[in-house]
């Protein structure tokens, strides 16, 4: 979820499915709400990874037929990564 998608309505669909929306409130937004910075940090640290693994055009593509097969190497994508 992304600061344009943090009006109101969102945040309480999100909260009412068991989420918690940890975006920060638009500078321009009457009654800012509060929001955890460190898990949002977090946040860009996950979407960095999802980069990162789009590098392996095998996931990219989605070339394997079985998800066995796909998960085997969405796993040694990540140990690859985590060697790097």
């Amino acid at each position: 979820m992304g600061k344009a998608y943090e009006g109101d309505e969102t945040r309480q669909i999100a909260l009412d499915l068991g989420f918690i929306p940890v975006v920060p409130p638009k500078s321009n937004r009457l009654e800012p709400c509060e929001y955890n910075r460190e898990m949002y940090k977090r946040r860009n640290e996950v979407e960095r990874l999802f980069r990162r693994l789009k590098g392996f055009r095998r996931i990219f593509s989605r070339f394997e037929k079985l998800d066995v097969m796909f998960l085997a190497f969405f796993n040694f994508a990540l140990i690859v990564d985590g060697l790097r």
